[in-house]
């Protein structure tokens, strides 16, 4: 018997071939013969006792399904049997979805990969409800950084979110039949790999090529990564040239803080979660590369990126959220905002590439930027060994997620809250006023901070 759309034939076996029965759970089914060339002549496996423990273990595992694996002897020669059943639900391999058309393996990716999932599911991925997770189980704080930056951005009234969660979800889109959406818990919720597996933001700074010195993993929910994730950057793995300006201290990043703000916002909002793949920003002394999976509208390419553009995010509830917390904006300007922010600094414009379903930023350092000596002030910890200490950079940072939450606290109150001296407190605090990341607005009494 030749192949044909439901029959494969391998003579031996590889585990690259669990592409090929995912290819097959995702059409029609079908069976793969392993010891069988491809002419149909049985040509046996030495190792089919192993096999027949190995192959079922690697497509549960690897694909989340059970198939029929069967030993068949023939000729005084063995070899094996896999029968795939199609599956309901949509089947990845490592992130990739494969489909059997005819009798070949095709890898679909753009519009091909989403409307094969709106077949096979009816909604998008995001729009999916989860059974064992209420509003009550998700993550206060999210909710109160939430409504603190939409009323912020004007985005919202406090009319509007002055209301239970329950209410705001609804309003937000992030429910149905009562129950949470996947979006919902990927945004709300302090786990949300418990509806994805690689649901979250991992950053790490790198040397001569892998040479990885440090790294942080965000595994919050979405609103507490936005949150935290570009003051890490800036804090922990950049160090700014310090100039003097008419006796005014000057700090200029290597990295145009609101082209990166943008770029980080827009992997978070447009991420394809379904992938399990987490959003990556490699950070080295030159570049920055941040990325992130996707699926770009019908027709859409690179080129149709840096040009303008309509606003299609393809998580339009995540993307809604991110709006009216202020992190991105809904007119498809986001990359036009990167490129100016970039000129701005002086810095060449960034690099798109899309490689599969996979999208990356490349950002180039602005070269007059980088500290090219060992000399430095001692709170940037230029030396960076393999585990290096960051105490004042964590102690930054608190300060400001602190200031952010309570604007009218004092520089007595930040130190009972960290634990420290007011000394250290203000220490910090003037460095952070130096560098124009916190300005006070009013008097000593009666005023507050402001972030930049």
């Amino acid at each position: 018997m030749a192949e044909s759309q439901n029959i494969e034939y391998k003579e031996s076996w590889r585990d690259e071939y669990l592409k090929w029965v995912c290819g097959f759970a995702n059409a029609q089914g079908g069976t793969i013969y392993i010891g069988v060339d491809d002419s149909g002549n049985v040509v046996g496996v030495k190792n089919a006792k192993r096999l027949m423990e190995d192959i079922p273990n690697k497509i549960q595992s690897g694909l989340g399904i059970v198939a029929d694996v069967n030993r068949i002897s023939k000729d005084g020669q063995d070899y094996i049997e896999i029968k795939v059943n199609p599956s309901t639900y949509p089947i990845s391999y490592h992130g990739e979805y494969h489909y059997r058309s005819g009798s070949t393996k095709q890898q679909m990716t753009g519009i091909a990969l989403s409307e094969f999932i709106m077949r096979k599911t009816g909604v998008r991925w995001e729009d999916v409800t989860v059974d064992d997770i209420s509003v009550e189980d998700l993550d206060e704080e999210s909710f109160k950084i939430f409504r603190r930056e939409a009323l912020r951005s004007k985005r919202m009234t406090q009319e509007e979110l002055d209301i239970p969660n329950e209410e705001l979800l609804s309003k937000l889109h992030l429910m149905s039949g009562g129950k949470l959406k996947r979006s919902a818990v990927l945004l709300f919720y302090g786990d949300p790999a418990v509806v994805q597996n690689g649901s979250h933001v991992q950053m790490g700074k790198f040397g001569e090529g892998a040479d990885l010195q440090y790294q942080d993993i965000l595994e919050g929910s979405l609103i507490t990564t936005a949150d935290k994730v570009v003051d890490l950057i800036y804090l922990k793995y950049l160090k700014a040239k310090i100039t003097y300006a008419h006796d005014r201290r000057v700090e200029t990043y290597p990295f145009a803080r609101a082209a990166i703000r943008e770029a980080v916002y827009n992997a978070i909002a447009h991420n394809c979660y379904m992938f399990g793949s987490p959003i990556q920003i490699r950070i080295e002394d030159e570049a920055m590369i941040i990325s992130n999976r996707c699926i770009l509208p019908e027709g859409w390419t690179v080129e149709t990126l840096m040009r303008p553009h309509d606003s299609i995010p393809y998580n339009p509830d995540i993307a809604n959220v991110f709006y009216r917390a202020g992190y991105i904006e809904r007119w498809g300007r986001g990359i036009e905002k990167i490129c100016d922010a970039c000129k701005e600094l002086g810095a060449e414009l960034p690099i798109y590439e899309l490689r599969g379903n996979g999208l990356r930023v490349h950002f180039s350092a602005l070269q007059s930027a980088l500290i090219k000596d060992s000399k430095a002030p001692k709170h940037q910890n230029t030396k960076a060994p393999k585990h290096r200490s960051v105490n004042d950079d964590v102690m930054t940072f608190r300060i400001i997620e602190i200031i952010k939450d309570t604007p009218t606290i004092s520089q007595e109150e930040l130190a009972k809250r960290l634990g420290t001296t007011r000394r250290l407190v203000q220490m910090r605090m003037n460095i952070l006023k130096d560098a124009g990341h916190v300005t006070r607005v009013g008097g000593k009494r009666y005023g507050h901070w402001e972030i930049r």
